[in-house]
């Protein structure tokens, strides 16, 4: 645990600053009670062929929340660092435990969705994903441990969903909007 209070001052120490002071606040609201990723996942429903990613998304976020906020959380207990050091927050405090970050685990895990579906959107949300998550350390309100804990249940998270996606729409593309038409229906020609 000591490395992990290093690693959090060194970004005190070393990258705070004033414009980064007003930057990742806003950042780290971008994943405020999954608002963000749930529109996104909505939004993916439109299309046709990303429905199948939509529901990737969405069992994906639905396993993060139920297993991270559910279980994990009040199981493991941790406090937040910020209780631990005393530091004066730049946003209101969380009121929830520390492991593992749920804005963290749910930006990987819709970001990855994403990239299954088509990369050049993933990427971006991966870029964000990253920014969120190094925000919740910046802000003081993450462990590290947190933090990579999250990455790695959103990932594990999104392909696991996959796999649940894959066996529900695996006789029906297209029910399963991977962008199949419905076969047409063979003609009569009995006549």
């Amino acid at each position: 645990m000591e490395w992990e209070f290093a690693l959090l001052d060194w970004i005190q120490t070393h990258l705070r600053c004033g414009f980064l002071d007003k930057v990742m606040p806003v950042i780290t609201a971008l994943a405020n009670k999954g608002i963000l990723w749930i529109a996104v996942t909505l939004l993916m429903f439109v299309p046709r062929r990303a429905r199948k990613y939509a529901h990737v998304a969405a069992f994906a976020l639905l396993l993060g929340l139920l297993c991270s906020n559910v279980i994990i959380k009040p199981l493991v207990a941790r406090i937040r660092p910020y209780d631990v050091q005393q530091i004066v927050l730049l946003i209101r405090e969380p009121n929830d435990f520390s492991f593992p970050s749920g804005h963290t685990l749910a930006s990987f895990a819709v970001a990855t969705a994403l990239c299954m579906w088509k990369p050049r959107l993933g990427i971006p949300a991966l870029i964000l994903a990253v920014l969120i998550a190094f925000s919740r350390m910046y802000l003081y309100v993450h462990y590290p441990t947190d933090v990579l804990v999250g990455i790695v249940l959103g990932v594990g998270f999104a392909f696991l969903s996959l796999a649940i996606a894959n066996r529900m729409f695996r006789n029906k593309p297209w029910d399963g909007c991977a962008g199949a038409e419905k076969p047409a229906e063979p003609l009569d020609t009995a006549e």
